[in-house]
């Protein structure tokens, strides 16, 4: 799973967000026959749950899965070679010198 943007604790989040949009949705729908959804549930609770989806559907995709975080590796130490060579090898390339002509 490496290659994947999401983790677990983002789709869980998701899917969460989803359920409240659905909600706000039905609630906004069905809520409230008798007044025709003019009334607490329609007006007022429905869009306070259809904010809470976009939220939590917000937070979802901005959340950064700490299983998903690659841990340091450690350079390995092959056969034949010292802790120092080995330390040689993998030292950081040096940046390229600057070109010798100028620009305009």
């Amino acid at each position: 799973m490496k290659n994947f943007a999401f983790g677990p604790r983002n789709y869980r989040l998701m899917w969460i967000g989803l359920a409240l949009l659905a909600a706000g949705f039905i609630t906004m729908m069905f809520g409230d026959k008798a007044n025709y959804g003019e009334d607490f549930v329609g007006i007022t609770l429905g869009p306070l749950l259809l904010l809470a989806g976009f939220g939590v559907e917000f937070a979802a995709i901005m959340v950064r899965d700490k299983s998903l975080v690659a841990a340091p590796v450690a350079p390995v130490i092959t056969p034949g070679f010292t802790a120092e060579q080995v330390a040689a090898t993998n030292a950081p390339i040096a940046p390229a010198a600057a070109p010798a002509y100028k620009r305009l």
